[in-house]
C-alpha cells in the first residue's frame, strides 16, 4: 500500500483526466434509475429512501418484499466497485437477525447460494452474482437482467423460508 500523500497525487491526476468522474456520475445515475425501476415496477415491495454510495467499495440500495420485511430481512442490490460487478445479498435488519438467519441457513445445509464464510465484518447472509461483467452499453437490457436475477434470488429465499416454517 502506498503512502496516503502518494495516493492523493494519483487521485488528483486521475480526476484531472475526467474519465473517473464521468464514469462515477454515470454509475450513480444508473443505480438511481435502477432503484426507481424496482420501486415502480415490482408490486408489493418496500424500497429504502436512499442509495448508500459507499467509499468506492460498494454502492447499494435495499429492495425488501413485504414477506421478508416481516421477518426483518432485506434484499440488497449491490455494485462492487473493485470488481465492477452487481450482486444481490440477503441481509438482516440488524446483526442479531443476521446471525439468526445465517445460523438457520447453515444448519439446514443451504446450498442454493453461497453463505458468507462468517459474520465478522460482513453485511450479507448469502450472496449471488447478478452480472460478473455488466454491459453498460445497453442499460435497459442490464436492468432486465438484474431484475430477473433479483426476483429469482428473492423467490428462492422466500421458498426456503416458507418450507422451513411449515
Amino acid at each position: 500500500m502506498i503512502p496516503f500523500h502518494e495516493a492523493m497525487n494519483e487521485y488528483r491526476s486521475q480526476m484531472e483526466h475526467g474519465v473517473i468522474k464521468q464514469a462515477y456520475r454515470g454509475l450513480m445515475e444508473y443505480i438511481r434509475d435502477l432503484r426507481v425501476h424496482f420501486e415502480t415496477t415490482v408490486p408489493g415491495s418496500f424500497v429504502t429512501g436512499s442509495i448508500y454510495p459507499g467509499y468506492m467499495d460498494m454502492t447499494y440500495f435495499s429492495f425488501t418484499p413485504e414477506s421478508l420485511h416481516r421477518q426483518k430481512l432485506k434484499i440488497a442490490i449491490v455494485f462492487l466497485h473493485e470488481t465492477c460487478r452487481f450482486e444481490v445479498w440477503l441481509a438482516g435488519m440488524n446483526k442479531r437477525i443476521q446471525a439468526e438467519y445465517w445460523n438457520r441457513l447453515k444448519e439446514s445445509n443451504w446450498s442454493a447460494y453461497p453463505l458468507a464464510a462468517s459474520l465478522q465484518g460482513v453485511d450479507a447472509i448469502t450472496t449471488h452474482v447478478l452480472s460478473e461483467n455488466p454491459d453498460f452499453r445497453d442499460l435497459p437490457l442490464l436492468t432486465r437482467h438484474i431484475e430477473q436475477g433479483v426476483m429469482q434470488f428473492t423467490a428462492d429465499i422466500e421458498d426456503f423460508l416458507s418450507i422451513e416454517q411449515a
